[in-house]
């Protein structure tokens, strides 16, 4: 089943999206990737993998969610694009 792939160096993570689903990184137990980690929000943003493409929304977080270093409330993703998140910066493959 096509999907996306994030990954990232420090702290090591992988996280695995197929196509269809909807995911939310937080340092909360309510997000369904926990990522504890400096400037990451409870609940920071949403992740939305469909056979067109991924896109990410933040959640009001206090720090903001970038993508390739420039903040954004709502972007597609693609194919090496950086996604960062806190201090946590993702890379983003398919797979």
């Amino acid at each position: 089943m096509p999907g996306w792939i994030l990954e990232s160096e420090e702290p090591e993570l992988l996280l695995r999206l197929p196509a269809g689903v909807v995911k939310t990184i937080g340092r909360d137990a309510r997000a369904d990737f926990i990522v504890e980690a400096p400037l990451v929000s409870r609940v920071h943003c949403r992740l939305t993998a469909t056979d067109e493409g991924l896109t990410v929304e933040d959640l009001d977080s206090t720090n903001g969610t970038l993508v390739n270093g420039e903040r954004a409330d709502r972007s597609a993703l693609k194919t090496g694009d950086t996604l960062t998140v806190g201090r946590v910066e993702f890379r983003v493959t398919t797979g």
